[in-house]
This record gives C-alpha cells, sequence and structure tokens, in this order.
C-alpha cells in the first residue's frame, strides 16, 4: 500500500503534563453522541412488539424508519451551517431536546402517522444534528495531528451507541412492553445535555487555545465567520461539490454503505433472525457485540487513515463487507453456531471502518468546506439506507424472508468497492474555495 497524500507527516505535540482541551472536547462529543444514538436502536427491537400490538406491517414500520433515516442525512449539511452559523453546543442542545421529546411521546401514538411524525420527523431532524457531520466539524476544529484517529473514535460513538442499548431495550420490551425502553431512551438524552452545556466550546480560539497539533505549517483552522444564511451555505457547499468527480464517487458509495448497515442490518436483522427461530434478545445481543467489536475496527480504520491511502482502505472495507452479507443467509437459525459468531466479529469490524477514510477524502478534496460536503455525502449514506429500510421489509412481506435483500446489498457493496478506487487522488483536484457570506 503506498502513504496517503495526506498522511499525518506533522508530529503530534510535545508532551507538557496537561492534557489538551481538545480531547477533552472531543470525550464530551463521544458521551453525547453515544447517548443521542440511544434511540436509533429502538426500531429494529421494537418492530415485532409494534406489530403484534398494532397489526402494522413491516413495510408500515420500516417507512418510520426510512422517513427517519431520510432526515438524518438530509438534514447533516444543515445542521453543519448551523454550527458554523451559531456554534457547535446550541446545535447539540437543541438536537438532545428534539430526541427526548420524540423518544417519549411515542408511548401515546395509535396510528401509523403517529410513528412517522414521532420516529420519522421528530427524531429524524434531532439525530442529522448529532451526525457524521458533527464529527467532521469538530475534529476539523480542534485537531490537527491526528484527525483520522479522533474520526475513528467519534464514529465509533456513534455505531456503539445505537448498538450496545440492544439487549436493554429488547429487555425491556420483552418484560414491560415497547414503551418503557421508549421512555428510558428519551432520559439517557436528557442526561447528556449537563455535559454539553459545561464541556463543549465551538472552537479553541474560545479559550484562547490553538488545535492539537498545530504548528506554523499546519495552523489553528479558521474560526466560522458566523455570517450568511446556513441553508444557503450548505447548498452553496452542495453546489460547488456537486461540480466534482470525487463527490458523486464518495457520495455514491457512501450511498450503498448506509443500505448495507443501518438501513438493512440495524434495521431488519434482529427480525430476521427471529424469523429463523432465534429469541429477541439473542438476536439483539449479537447486534450489540457488533457495536462493541466496532470500536475496535473504526479506531484502527481512523488510525490506518492517516497512513494509508484512504481510497484503498474503502475499496477493502465494501469488498470484505459485500462478500460478508452474501453468506448471512446461510449463517442464520435458532442457535448461535460458530460460524454466526464469526460473522458478527468480521461485520463487526467493518460497521463503519468506512467513515475515517470517507472524511479524510472529503477534506483532500473539499478544504474548509469539507464539514458541510461531507454532511451531504452522509446524506446520500442516510438515503440508501432508507431506501434499503423500507426495501428490505417489502421484500420481507411479499417473499417471507430476507434472503433477497442480503444479497442485493452484498452485490452493491462489491460495486462500491469499485467505486472508491475510482476517486480522483487529491493531486488531480483542487479543495473548494473557502465560504463566502450568501
Amino acid at each position: 500500500m503506498t502513504a496517503s497524500p495526506t498522511a499525518d507527516l506533522h508530529p503530534a505535540p510535545r508532551r507538557t503534563g496537561r492534557v489538551h482541551r481538545a480531547w477533552w472536547v472531543a470525550l464530551a462529543g463521544f458521551v453525547a453522541i453515544v447517548g443521542a444514538a440511544g434511540f436509533r436502536s429502538v426500531p429494529g427491537v421494537l418492530i415485532d412488539p409494534l406489530h403484534t400490538e398494532f397489526g402494522w406491517s413491516h413495510g408500515t414500520i420500516g417507512l418510520a424508519v426510512s422517513i427517519n433515516l431520510v432526515l438524518f442525512g438530509l438534514f447533516s449539511p444543515f445542521a453543519a451551517a448551523l454550527m458554523d452559523r451559531f456554534g457547535i453546543r446550541p446545535v447539540l442542545i437543541t438536537a438532545l431536546l428534539l430526541l427526548a421529546t420524540g423518544s417519549a411521546l411515542t408511548v401515546f401514538m395509535t396510528e401509523p402517522w403517529q410513528l412517522w411524525l414521532l420516529w420519522g420527523v421528530v427524531v429524524g431532524l434531532g439525530a442529522g444534528s448529532i451526525s457524521m457531520a458533527f464529527v467532521a466539524t469538530l475534529v476539523s476544529r480542534w485537531f490537527v495531528a491526528r484527525r483520522g484517529l479522533v474520526s475513528g473514535i467519534l464514529t465509533a460513538a456513534a455505531a456503539t451507541g445505537q448498538l450496545v442499548f440492544l439487549p436493554g431495550v429488547a429487555w425491556l420490551a420483552t418484560a414491560y412492553g415497547w414503551r418503557v425502553p421508549s421512555l428510558v431512551v428519551a432520559g439517557a438524552a436528557l442526561l447528556v445535555l449537563p455535559l454539553v452545556v459545561f464541556a463543549v466550546r465551538d472552537h479553541p480560539r474560545d479559550l484562547g487555545l490553538e488545535a492539537y497539533g498545530a504548528t506554523p505549517e499546519h495552523p489553528t483552522p479558521a474560526r466560522p465567520s458566523r455570517k450568511g444564511n446556513a441553508a444557503l451555505l450548505a447548498l452553496a457547499s452542495l453546489r460547488e461539490a456537486a461540480r466534482t468527480r470525487a463527490f458523486w464517487l464518495l457520495a455514491a458509495g457512501f450511498a450503498i454503505c448506509g443500505a448495507s448497515t443501518n438501513g438493512l442490518v440495524g434495521t431488519h436483522f434482529v427480525p430476521a433472525a427471529h424469523d429463523h427461530g432465534m429469541p429477541l434478545t439473542a438476536a439483539a445481543s449479537l447486534l450489540a457485540v457488533i457495536g462493541i467489536v466496532d470500536i475496535v475496527g473504526t479506531v484502527a480504520s481512523g488510525w490506518l487513515t492517516d497512513r494509508v491511502d484512504p481510497r484503498v482502505l474503502l475499496a477493502i472495507y465494501y469488498a470484505l463487507r459485500g462478500l460478508s452479507l452474501m453468506a448471512l443467509p446461510t449463517l442464520l437459525g435458532p442457535d448461535v453456531q460458530p460460524s454466526m459468531w464469526a460473522f458478527i466479529l468480521f461485520y463487526g469490524l467493518d460497521w463503519v471502518a468506512t467513515v475515517p477514510p470517507t472524511v479524510a477524502l472529503c477534506q483532500q478534496h473539499f478544504g474548509e468546506r469539507a464539514p458541510m460536503v461531507f454532511g451531504w455525502v452522509f446524506a446520500s449514506h442516510q438515503l440508501g439506507a432508507a431506501v434499503a429500510a423500507t426495501g428490505a421489509g417489502l421484500v420481507r412481506d411479499v417473499q417471507g424472508s430476507y434472503t433477497l435483500a442480503w444479497l442485493i446489498a452484498g452485490a452493491l457493496c462489491l460495486g462500491a468497492a469499485v467505486l472508491s478506487f475510482m476517486v480522483p487522488r487529491v493531486r488531480e483536484t483542487q479543495p473548494l474555495p473557502s465560504p463566502s457570506s450568501v
């Protein structure tokens, strides 16, 4: 493998006996992402309980998840623009309140439209504000060195927060009904609020500091101008990025990434395993193991991203994911066999390992606009997830099994591997100009 064009060549700061404030901000961001991701674990576990109580089809419930995923993705670049305009902390506080409100009010719903409104719209907007665009914004402002590593750690928080709640949510739903876990997750989002209020700051200059690893050759990123309309800034970034081949290749690959993770496995693995006789809590526990293993895989991916060509990493990740998904239908059964454990461990390492190299490629190609551009790339991720969430539910309703959904997702991942390797090297393109007031 060749070295990445943006390898972390400048050394980290010398040790001074004090932890740089950037790491504390990153820690607060990590906890906020984990807390906010708690609600993301609820839909996949509650599909069967909701179907049993209300008689809603898998497709009806999957549509609510799809609305959530679409708004989660589409609002991400606008959230990045709002963070530029008003600061990180106010946006995070508003997002956590939306998540808590949407989750708590679900206990009163009796009609599908209420499910779509609360799970889909309210929680989708809240989750979209604490998405990967938030990770890109925090990393780009507070870190110059170790950006790939920190991106990996924060990305792991998003996936891990979504999955480690699963066993508890499944147990609560089984023992007390689906309404109790909805209230518990709402409380978890509220518990994160004090940490965000007291620990998160918008920019190192707010505290008279330089970004971690800043040097004269690699200075602290400029403070956002706070000027212009946030929505127009986000749309301007899309307009400029859409003129480049790199953007469309990254967006297409990331759409497949979303379809094969959040949309398919995250939403439908539990009911698919249940179809094969596996207890609900056992299937949810397997997804939780994916979330735990994901920490290792994503942090390692961030470390590799600082050293290896991100295009090569993406191609490898997608190819391996595709092959594993094609094998999954033969592994499902009433008991958890060693072959299923092998899939869980392997797939967990690859779950969101794609994010650090994708963030790095956006930083290479789009410069200061990278957070907002990555927000649009992430929007494609969620659109792909939304299609898979509804599509896989319809496959299950029509055919009585998820087998075709697994095979299609595996084939798409192999295509994403090819698309990733087609992304131009950084020397072939020039970063977008710095954002101007709109």
